[in-house]
């Protein structure tokens, strides 16, 4: 009995392999993420881009998912990209007019010639109309009245019915509404008609054009004189009385050069004002899109500016109205 070695008892194999290997490090699951983020309001949605309904232009990606970025998309698709993010004009929108500030009524003064009791000098600019041209069809003549500073004083628009236009042309008796930036209609110019058939130096064939301000109350009137070589006109009152003069160049066509017409006293002594047509080159001589400068002094009586700027339209309708040329048959 002493000569046998005691041994341990026996184990079962699963228990044996358990001993053996050593224990796994890593934990069973991974533990629990504990977040600590705490979601916030929902933002504004940002609204699809304009002109392009459904979504984006292509080579853009939504705001509202930053970390993604679109799927290829072949050019040429039904809308192109056509300009670089940025601020651009839209097309076909229209330029704004910048008026003159209206200036407070004043006593003894027409409404609506406030204006002009500030002013020394303003531009006449005619509107080019490209369908006279193509169609050779005669329409109303439009005019912006400006400042120098680029400002716009008043619209004149004429009111002429079209047969009366395309069948009397130059010689067409006419009325011309002169509005200011509120829409309203501050003077109005009338010109009859007057026949050149007989001898031009009857008083029947002269032309005359009457101010009215406001719109029924005569300012005064313009009057041509029979002048063998210049064009010659009278400012008168609202009694035909004559007040000023106005003495034109001795050629009218002023082809190359300005055609000034000076605004003179009675007495033709004392220089007043004047009126000048702007050469504007090819335009001038090709088109009917006219441009005067008047000046008269800043302390002249309004009415007496109201006259002269009434005269430049006489004058531009006798001496560089153009009609559209008419085919013979």
């Amino acid at each position: 009995m002493s000569g046998v070695v005691p041994t341990a008892p026996e184990q079962p194999a699963g228990e044996m392999e358990n001993q053996t290997k050593p224990p796994d490090p890593r934990p069973d699951a991974p533990p629990e993420y504990s977040s600590h983020f705490a979601p916030g309001p929902p933002g504004t949605a940002v609204p699809p881009h304009t002109g392009y309904p459904g979504g984006l232009p292509m080579a853009y990606y939504s705001p509202q998912q930053p970390g993604t970025f679109p799927s290829y998309q072949p050019i040429g698709g039904t809308h192109p990209v056509r300009y670089q993010p940025g601020n651009y004009p839209v097309p076909n929108q229209p330029v704004p007019v910048t008026w003159m500030p209206g200036p407070t009524p004043m006593a003894h003064c027409p409404p609506g010639l406030e204006y002009l009791v500030q002013l020394d000098n303003i531009h006449v600019l005619q509107h080019f109309e490209p369908l006279e041209m193509m169609t050779r069809f005669e329409t109303n003549n439009r005019y912006d009245i400006k400042n120098n500073s680029d400002q716009m004083v008043y619209i004149v628009t004429e009111d002429t019915d079209d047969f009366t236009r395309n069948a009397y042309r130059t010689l067409r008796p006419f009325v011309l509404r002169v509005t200011d930036c509120m829409g309203r209609e501050i003077m109005t110019m009338q010109r009859p008609f007057r026949c050149t058939c007989c001898c031009f130096c009857c008083p029947s064939a002269r032309q005359e054009l009457e101010v009215q301000c406001p719109p029924g109350v005569t300012l005064g009137f313009v009057a041509e004189h029979w002048n063998l070589c210049r064009a010659v006109y009278s400012i008168q009152n609202e009694k035909k009385e004559n007040v000023m003069r106005v003495r034109g160049p001795c050629s009218t066509y002023g082809c190359g050069s300005d055609s000034v017409f000076e605004v003179k006293s009675l007495d033709g002594v004392s220089n007043i004002g004047s009126i000048i047509r702007k050469w504007n080159g090819l335009l001038s001589a090709m088109a009917d899109a006219d441009h005067f400068d008047i000046h008269f002094p800043l302390d002249l009586d309004v009415k007496m500016k109201a006259m002269i700027f009434g005269a430049c339209f006489l004058i531009d309708f006798m001496y560089f109205e153009r009609s559209p040329p008419q085919h013979s048959r």
